[in-house]
């Protein structure tokens, strides 16, 4: 039918249009002949004048279009009318199922109730079971005329007045029933509303046995709204209590660092901003860096399940950023007076409407906002060789970010053999370091295998690669070095991993450390530019991808005014990112210009701090010093008071750099890195230092490389950090 009538709209301007230049052509020849022309039939067609098949033809067409019109118009309708008693059969039904589930279930719960009313009430006890025998067996003469019923208003079905809700129309208050037995159960009032279609088994009135008896056979118009409320009042009385908000004026996607810090960062300037948390995560904001640190040093039997570790200094601590109590639930959000923090865990935004200003979870429901933050983080990369190698090497494989990889991993340690790491980057050393350690008092063999020819061989120097290479080995660890994965398959109960080399390695499990890809999931949906060089979301130097939308931590390609667009993936760029981030969501449009630092420690005795480029592929110039007792990572955090580095920072400035310095500097033995600076040098400008167990030295690092100059001497320049103290 809507496509007959689209056609005659489009068909009826052209008729009426011929029409029209006909008669004015007719009365123009009457004027200029003073005669009237004949207009036959085959001067109205469009083939040659004398003829009139056309005109037969051109009636057919329109004969034939309008028969398939009616034909088009009758099926519609005849498929309209049988969906239409699908529907009633389907809602009839519908009722008879809900009617038996609530005498079961009221049968089951008030036993001792039924007795007392049965002593009670002797002769009324059994009404309810014969109301059932009359519904379930309706009277032959309505049974007879459904069809006339059908086309008879709701109100002359029935003598008693019948109610039907809908979600527009507001319900009326209907008269009570009162309940035939006296139990308490039958003189409490219900819990919710209930539609005078459902009939209680105990409660039941003979006007109300009438009423449904009729409804079972007579067709009756139920929105899918009502029929939802039936069915959900059937199940369960209470009323559904929203869990999410409908709108934050602050919402942080990602439970990580970077959405922490924002948070602290825009209740500091608002203090009575709401802001919302959305994590894929169960846990509540935590810092990641012990997961691979000082949680596998720790002599708690139930560390996996405290998640509490000793920091170097000695000092207990949480790897959690807040206690709960520190939260507000998200129910209550919007409700508190001074506003506050709430985390949402277990969700994951799935779309993101830029122009609506809204996201949609993974279960439906949508949450708008005023300004949001992206700090998404970033996902494992796993190994190619291992996703074709089937189920049974994948699930023998880890790929570690999480808490939930740590308990995991953890349990593994204690159960198999032998564990092979995949990975000579931080995390792959880090973790190396820690099961080699573990490995002695559980009878565990750690291997360790990389492409590179020493242990983080992308970032130090070869020649200090190679002493932590050795340093890895003394702690218990075998180390394969230049091992290029060929192939991983499952054979006899064991991982087979064969190298380039002909090499094979066979263990029980395998950790996957081979670096992290940004989480970008949100560019499609949400339109965001993606960088093409270094991945992650492109923003501008406030953090800003959109007007109101900003971006921190891993997921972020940011523009660094010293070193150009770069992407950091450590813990302190995303403490320093989110905290920026948030105050330009309040306002305050500031520039990133800090120079974020990173550290790695290999167990107690060894450790590193890092800020800028550090990429071994660059020249560089290592100046050391003999180290002492106190040049270590255990010493610096008892010192600091902190196990998390970055937080101990101050503002210390580093002085003037002094042209004449001479104090002569102490020679060191050969292979003997205890401790130093390493600068990486770009067109002979500093843009990376590594301080080699050198600690609270990272303001005058800062400094350097934001100074940009060239320098003569980096031996002068080394003395700033005094690494040739005692």
């Amino acid at each position: 039918m809507l496509k007959c009538r689209a056609a005659w709209r489009r068909l009826a301007p052209l008729a009426r249009a011929s029409s029209t230049l006909c008669r004015q052509n007719a009365k123009r020849a009457v004027l200029r002949n003073e005669r009237r022309p004949d207009l036959n039939c085959s001067q109205m067609s469009t083939a040659p004048s004398g003829g009139g098949r056309e005109n037969t033809l051109y009636v057919v067409l329109v004969g034939a279009a309008c028969l398939g019109g009616g034909v088009y118009a009758y099926r519609t309708v005849l498929g309209d009318k049988q969906r239409y008693q699908e529907r009633i059969s389907e809602i009839a039904s519908r009722t008879r199922r809900v009617e038996p589930e609530q005498q079961k279930v009221q049968t089951q719960t008030e036993p001792a109730a039924a007795t007392e009313a049965t002593k009670d009430v002797p002769e009324e006890a059994e009404e309810p079971q014969a109301v059932v025998e009359e519904e379930r067996s309706p009277a032959p003469a309505e049974t007879s005329a459904p069809a006339e019923a059908a086309d008879l208003p709701l109100e002359a079905i029935s003598d008693p007045p019948l109610r039907i809700d809908t979600p527009n129309q507001p319900v009326a208050p209907t008269e009570e029933i009162e309940p035939l037995s006296n139990t308490p159960e039958a003189s409490e009032p219900s819990p919710a509303p209930v539609l005078e279609s459902e009939v209680a088994p105990v409660a039941v009135d003979e006007s109300i046995s009438e009423v449904s008896v009729q409804l079972q056979d007579v067709p009756v118009v139920e929105s899918e709204h009502s029929a939802a409320v039936v069915q959900e009042t059937a199940v369960e009385p209470t009323p559904v209590v929203p869990v999410l908000p409908e709108h934050a004026p602050y919402l942080l996607i990602g439970g990580g660092t970077a959405s922490f810090a924002a948070a602290r960062s825009i209740r500091a300037r608002d203090p009575r901003a709401r802001v919302l948390i959305i994590t894929d995560e169960q846990d509540l904001p935590y810092m990641r860096p012990p997961l691979s640190k000082e949680l596998w040093f720790s002599d708690d039997p139930a560390v996996t399940e405290t998640l509490r570790f000793k920091q170097w200094n000695g000092k207990e601590r949480s790897i959690y950023f807040q206690p709960p109590s520190f939260y507000v639930d998200p129910v209550e959000l919007t409700k508190v007076e001074n506003g506050g923090v709430a985390v949402m865990t277990g969700k994951k935004v799935v779309h993101m409407d830029v122009r609506g200003n809204k996201v949609r979870l993974c279960d439906g429901s949508e949450i708008t906002y005023d300004k949001c933050l992206i700090a998404t983080g970033g996902i494992p990369r796993n190994m190619q060789v291992i996703e074709r190698a089937g189920e049974e090497v994948t699930k023998r494989t880890t790929l570690f970010r999480k808490i939930d990889d740590f308990k995991s991993l953890e349990k593994i340690s204690r159960t198999v053999k032998s564990i092979t790491i995949i990975g000579g980057g931080f995390l792959g050393s880090e973790l190396a370091c820690a099961l080699g350690r573990k490995s002695a008092d559980v009878g565990l063999e750690v291997m360790q295998m990389f492409p590179e020819k020493g242990n983080m061989g992308k970032v130090l120097p070869e020649y200090l690669s190679n002493w932590t290479t050795e340093k890895v080995r003394r702690e218990g660890v075998q180390v394969l070095t230049e091992a290029l994965v060929k192939n991983v398959n499952f054979k006899e109960g064991k991982v087979e991993i064969k190298l380039k080399d002909g090499r094979v390695v066979k263990t029980d499990h395998i950790v996957a450390a081979v670096g992290l890809e940004p989480n970008v999931d949100l560019a499609t949906s949400g339109g965001l530019e993606v960088d093409s060089d270094f991945g992650g979301y492109r923003v501008n130097a406030e953090l800003q991808a959109r007007s109101n939308i900003w971006v921190a931590g891993d997921a972020a390609c940011f523009y660094d005014i010293k070193l150009g667009r770069r992407r950091v993936e450590h813990h302190d760029h995303a403490v320093v990112s989110g905290r920026l981030a948030g105050e330009n969501m309040t306002g305050a449009s500031k520039p990133y210009w800090h120079q974020s630092m990173f550290w790695s420690d290999l167990g107690p005795d060894v450790g590193y701090e890092a800020i800028g480029i550090v990429d071994s592929s660059l020249p560089t110039v290592g100046v050391f010093a003999k180290a002492t007792a106190k040049d270590t990572p255990k010493a610096a955090t008892e010192q600091s008071g902190t196990g998390i580095r970055s937080e101990s920072e101050t503002e210390a400035v580093a002085g003037k750099m002094s042209p004449t310095l001479s104090t002569p500097i102490p020679p060191v033995a050969k292979d003997d890195y205890g401790k130093g600076v390493i600068f990486y040098l770009r067109d002979n400008v500093v843009v990376g230092i590594i301080l080699w167990n050198v600690f609270n030295r990272m303001p005058i690092a800062r400094k350097i490389i934001k100074d940009g100059e060239q320098h003569a001497d980096l031996n002068e320049v080394a003395k700033l950090f005094n690494i040739h103290e005692d």
